[in-house]
């Protein structure tokens, strides 16, 4: 079992950056891949990116490459989504969440058997 906190979602201007922060703990982690998923109001929850604890390997929602970045650093035991250009349109609730990793990295939030509480991002024009 693993345990998941976010932090760093706040309020920012269209165009500004953000580094959402999870925190995780619980001694299976390293059997874990860890994504990033999000909900706007009235909307269904969407898969961000995701990443191993090991490896190069990352996955990204389409729309999403090039402005998010997901990272980790084990020594932390900590994953990081770093958003750029940020649009009105990626204001939601941002989730961390965990999956057991299988050596293939999983986009359907049915997958993902841990979660957090998330964290506000709202992006203001």
């Amino acid at each position: 079992q693993v345990q998941l906190v976010e932090s760093g979602g706040g309020l920012v201007q269209v165009g500004g950056s953000l580094r959402l922060s999870c925190a995780v703990s619980g001694r299976t982690y390293p059997a874990y891949a860890m994504g990033w998923f999000r909900q706007a109001p009235g909307k269904e929850r969407d898969f961000v990116a995701a990443i191993p604890w090991s490896g190069g390997d990352t996955l990204y929602e389409d729309s999403m490459k090039g402005r998010f970045t997901i990272s980790r650093d084990n020594a932390k035991i900590t994953v990081y989504l770093q958003m750029n250009s940020l649009k009105p349109e990626d204001t939601a609730v941002y989730y961390c969440a965990a999956t057991i990793y299988g050596g293939h990295l999983e986009s359907l939030e049915k997958e993902y058997d841990y979660w957090g509480h998330g964290t506000q991002v709202t992006v203001s024009s």
